[in-house]
């Protein structure tokens, strides 16, 4: 059975002390409310994440993710956080490949293939971001499109590595616009999604990975979103930031 996970993006949001409490809100809210077989993943800036770990270490379905790690091991990168720093502050997950980050840092699909191995590699389970602008679908290219950072970036791994990747389809123009894909859409790109994944890995990993729908899901559209087949989970930006709503789409499976 695939994993059902709603991971929280904090994005730069959130000073040391807001963080904090964000984080004890939402503990706090998921032992007493969210089900048990639902896994909540915490992707917060760098400067939180080992005080985050400590709030979330007695919490059985909570844990913690950085929102990106570099690609090489350690050495003269000013600013970048490698995948030891980040798993020694408690991360357990690792944001990869955000559209922000492409867009914003021009991240290539090849510098992405380093980071997925060197996350695995150390321990860090990947939530690997993939998807399109408006542009791209207006034009039906959007399968392709996706396919293709899919193969560039993930298809050299070994089948075993990549059943431990997680996938999060994000449809950029859906990002921070208030604009959500229809469940029929995230639907087909899931399922596409998966699709892609069984022609190189087999019909068994593809069927045991975790693919989450990430473009302004909230608790008015979460029930609807995740009771497509092929959508199990949500990678929440700005809801993430109200423990309320952050639980409450929790509680939508």
């Amino acid at each position: 059975m695939r994993k059902k996970i709603i991971a929280g993006n904090w994005k730069m949001n959130k000073t040391l002390s807001e963080g904090l409490s964000l984080a004890s809100e939402v503990v706090n809210m998921a032992n007493d409310e969210a089900p048990s077989d639902v896994t909540l993943v915490l992707c917060t800036p760098a400067i939180h994440l080992s005080q985050v770990s400590a709030i979330a270490k007695d919490a059985k379905t909570v844990f913690v993710g950085a929102q990106n790690i570099s690609e090489h091991e350690s050495g003269a990168y000013t600013g970048d956080l490698s995948a030891d720093m980040a798993k020694s502050a408690g991360a357990s997950f690792v944001i990869l490949g955000h559209s922000e980050r492409r867009e914003y840092h021009f991240e290539t699909n090849a510098q992405l293939a380093e980071r997925v191995k060197l996350a695995l590699a150390k321990g860090l389970t990947p939530i690997f971001c993939c998807g399109e602008s408006l542009e791209t679908r207006e034009a039906n290219e959007h399968v392709e499109f996706v396919n293709n950072q899919l193969k560039e970036s993930l298809f050299d791994l070994s089948a075993e590595q990549m059943s431990q990747v997680v996938i999060a389809y994000e449809p950029i123009w859906a990002i921070g616009t208030g604009v959500t894909a229809s469940s029929d859409q995230a639907q087909e790109m899931h399922k596409s999604i998966r699709t892609s994944l069984a022609s190189n890995f087999g019909e068994d990993v593809a069927e045991g990975i975790s693919i989450l729908y990430g473009g302004s899901m909230k608790p008015a559209n979460a029930e609807e979103l995740l009771a497509q087949p092929d959508v199990d989970g949500g990678l929440i930006g700005g809801a993430s930031l109200k423990s309320r709503d952050f639980i409450d789409i929790a509680k939508s499976y």
